[in-house]
């Protein structure tokens, strides 16, 4: 079974990534909280950031199976 490789190896990505709202950053300070460190680590940014690509994701598809208005 091949292992997967850590987040820190992996080589990182050709599209420049967008800055997290204050939304966003307030969320992952709570899931560092919840996990009972003082600040946000890398995971927790990168989880929150995940979840705003799979919204517009969702929303995207969203607009493409609605019937059309007229």
């Amino acid at each position: 079974m091949k292992k997967e490789k850590e987040v820190w190896d992996t080589p990182a990505p050709e599209k420049k990534s967008e800055p997290l709202s204050e939304a966003e950053k307030s969320s992952a300070k709570e899931n560092a909280k919840k996990a009972g460190r003082p600040y946000p680590n890398l995971i927790d940014n990168m989880n929150v950031a995940k979840k705003k690509r799979k919204a517009k994701r969702i929303g995207a598809n969203l607009l493409l199976k609605s019937e059309p208005i007229f």
